[in-house]
């Protein structure tokens, strides 16, 4: 009996043991996959990738060019319910709504030799599916068959398990709108291509792959649009594919390596040798290494295994985004296929983000953790605006027309103000103030829509622009973050000068009656009828009482429209006192993110969408810090869970992933570019953060739990620390935070005016 209880113990020891040294063991790849059209509780799938992989795989349930591939409650086609694979995809897509681009797909069946997609789909159970990062395993019920698969950053590894039987296939279908299908028995490969997309390419864009099994064909039989091409070993049409046999015995394991390219078939073969010629469990075991290295930047203690769980997976999510685009050529030269004009270029390229979302507090969150990652981004960033003259506002894999705003301007200048400086600044520069004064011939998200009005009159009228006031208030920050640059490259006075006006061009929008901002028409009157629940319209995916919140780098200035503290508190109060009504009639009927507002129970404060995510952070401008800190742990708390329907609203390449890691923290960055970090809550009783130079910083509150949610006192290297926010640059140094928790605020602290954050109006 002793015996058996020091053996339960050390048993214990080991598995706390392992989940502090694997943080990725605390990743749930299923978290926010709960979603449809109608409500999204993140819009994801599970990604199964390595950390900004090029190629991510998932299996995919949904139809052929469905951006909802996955659906963890299963699908309700023609009334009724399955819960089906129809194979294992190939992705890069950063967002449902912007779907996907170079997909294919293999799919293990046996039976019947079938190439439609409903035909050949299995059954599964969430019991027998098994979702890391880095491996993904599925049992599908149909076909008696276990899959298996593991990637690399452009290849991955699969590996079926077939029951005892002649009629065991591989199912590769290269998908429609034009595709080819090659094989080559001899070599026990199959090589095609894919052109399917969703925009954003080049004529000439194709995805090229290459299928390498570990033993002969017993048969190989060539599809066109679902019809068998007898006698033929190459195609080329709409949509093509092959099903390879194979005669198996019971339980025995077919091994396929897959690699991919968007440059050439022979890139493709050369991007196979990731996978090199070594066992599935050690491509599984280096993934595993590769999560945890980057997961491992982050420590934290103290914490529930939920909120571990949730922190974890956050910060897996902000990994992911955006995405490797480049490839390692025969001579280990850094190329990349050119989505904008089709070309092969030197130089690093990265995609699959959209700056409207993540220019907040995803790319702050690369620039403290992974500089050097975020410094390839921005070469990228360079890159692309020599080939195309504009830099992306939404890549997928090229320009695409989806939100508004110039936040490329924030992206480069957050970077290059925190030492992330590309090797080519006049370049950058050159860049930033074109696409200050242009907009994209053909993609009118890209550069800046209606730029002529805002540099006449000051604003973007609505009486000409829809979400006029969106983007207004996003190109006065912007221009902001362009004068910062300036300033910092040292250039003349007499060039910067007129961002710093324009970054004031905010104050022409606001409407003192409402204390709001409002759309103004070109004659200077304001929009009215005026309804600050009124969604869309002059703002984007939000209204009034979300936007008004986005004069990021001069809050100072907006309190001292609204008539002072007191006023801009009551006013911030009023978004959470408030009932969740709302105005969709710009919309004709309720899109997801305003029933995502209406059901978090937390007022007109609406989380799932990206406008007013900051907005929690600015009470430490206004002398109530303890409410930051107090609805900082509301929103942790209430909104975010490891579990399918863990978010509260679309996640978006990870930024309202990234908002829960920098939250968790305890600090997030209002205004990117600014060098401040502003103060929240932490979540954990421990945090350190392991940056890349060596140094570390670390948070220490001893005292915290779910009720002691309240900073009674700071310290910063052994200092009494009065201020509401951090300078990055004294971070950078290394830190020592700590703080004294309790469960009543302390209304005194942090509330002088030297202590609060940066204000352009005060600077």
């Amino acid at each position: 009996m002793k015996k058996t209880f020091g053996l339960v113990l050390y048993l214990l020891f080991c598995i706390t043991v392992f989940a502090v040294e694997n943080p990725v063991d605390y990743v749930n790849p299923l978290m926010g996959t709960q979603s449809n059209v109608s409500l999204s509780y993140g819009n994801l799938y599970p990604n199964i990738s390595r950390p900004w992989g090029m190629n991510s795989w998932t299996p995919q349930m949904n139809k052929m060019g469905n951006g909802w591939t996955y659906a963890y409650e299963g699908l309700n086609p023609k009334g009724r319910f399955e819960q089906k694979i129809r194979g294992f995809k190939q992705t890069h897509q950063p967002s449902p709504w912007i779907n996907d681009y170079g997909q294919f797909s293999l799919m293990p069946i046996t039976g019947d030799k079938v190439f439609n997609e409903d035909d050949r789909a299995s059954w599964f159970s969430h019991k027998a599916e098994v979702a890391t990062p880095y491996y993904y395993s599925v049992y599908l019920a149909d076909h008696d068959v276990t899959a298996e698969m593991a990637p690399t950053e452009r290849a991955c590894i699969f590996r079926f398990t077939y029951p005892e039987s002649n009629q065991s296939y591989v199912v590769i279908d290269a998908f429609d709108r034009g595709s080819y299908i090659k094989v080559i028995p001899e070599q026990n490969r199959i090589i095609g291509y894919s052109t399917r997309n969703s925009g954003g390419v080049p004529e000439n864009f194709k995805t090229y792959f290459v299928i390498q099994f570990d033993r002969p064909f017993a048969s190989a039989d060539i599809y066109q649009d679902n019809n068998l091409q007898f006698e033929t070993t190459e195609r080329v049409g709409n949509h093509m594919g092959v099903i390879v046999g194979f005669k198996t015995k019971n339980k025995e394991k077919i091994v396929a390596r897959v690699a991919s390219s968007f440059i050439s078939p022979e890139q493709a073969l050369l991007n196979l040798k990731e996978l090199k010629d070594i066992p599935m469990e050690q491509i599984v075991t280096e993934g595993k290494n590769a999560w945890n290295q980057v997961l491992d930047k982050i420590e934290v203690d103290g914490g529930t295994e939920t909120q571990l769980k949730t922190f974890y997976s956050c910060m897996y999510r902000s990994l992911l985004f955006p995405r490797k685009f480049y490839e390692i050529d025969a001579n280990g030269k850094v190329v990349h296929y050119s989505p904008h004009n089709g070309q092969i270029l030197p130089g690093f390229m990265y995609t699959d983000t959209g700056f409207w979302d993540t220019f907040r507090c995803l790319f702050p969150f690369l620039n403290l953790m992974f500089p050097s990652i975020n410094l390839e981004i921005q070469e990228g960033l360079v890159n692309t605006y020599r080939e195309s003259n504009f830099y992306p506002e939404w890549a997928s894999p090229g320009h695409r027309g989806c939100m508004v705003g110039n936040n490329s301007a924030s992206v480069l200048a957050d970077a290059f103000l925190q030492g992330v400086k590309v090797t080519d600044p006049e370049k950058m520069w050159e860049g930033l103030v074109y696409g200050a004064n242009h907009v994209h011939p053909r993609i009118s998200s890209t550069g800046r829509a209606g730029f002529d009005y805002y540099n006449r009159l000051g604003y973007v009228p609505c009486d000409v622009i829809n979400e006029s006031a969106a983007r207004t208030l996003e190109y006065a920050y912007d221009d902001w973050c362009i004068y910062q640059v300036g300033k910092a490259m040292n250039l003349p006075k007499e060039e910067i000068e007129i961002y710093a006006k324009r970054s004031q061009n905010y104050k022409n929008l606001y409407r003192d009656d409402f204390k709001l901002m409002c759309g103004k028409k070109q004659d200077g009157s304001f929009n009215d009828p005026f309804s600050p629940f009124k969604w869309g319209g002059d703002f984007t995916e939000g209204n009034s009482l979300h936007y008004t919140w986005s004069v990021f780098h001069d809050v100072e200035g907006l309190i001292g429209l609204m008539g002072g503290r007191n006023e801009f508190n009551r006013m911030m109060d009023t978004v959470f006192a408030l009932p969740p009504v709302f105005d969709d009639s710009y919309y004709g009927g309720t899109i997801h993110e305003i029933r995502e507002m209406q059901i978090s129970n937390m007022g007109n404060y609406a989380h799932g969408n990206q406008p007013i995510q900051h907005m929690i952070y600015l009470y430490n401008f206004s002398g109530q810090p303890w409410k930051s800190q107090y609805w900082t742990r509301e929103v942790m708390n209430k909104l975010y869970a490891p579990i399918p329907d863990g978010y509260c609203g679309d996640e978006d390449n990870g930024q309202t992933s990234a908002w829960y890691v920098f939250s968790a923290l305890g600090f997030y960055p209002v205004c990117p570019g600014s060098g401040e970090y502003v103060m929240g809550s932490p979540l954990f009783k421990k945090a350190v953060l392991h940056l890349e130079d060596g140094k570390s910083v670390t948070i220490s509150a001893p005292e915290n739990n779910k009720n002691n949610i309240y900073i009674q006192q700071a310290k910063v290297n052994g200092k009494i620390y009065n201020k509401t926010y951090y300078s990055i640059s004294e971070m950078k140094k290394g830190m020592n935070i700590q703080l004294k928790m309790a469960d009543k605020p302390n209304t005194s602290r942090g509330t002088a005016a030297e202590d609060v954050p940066y204000s352009f109006s005060n600077n």
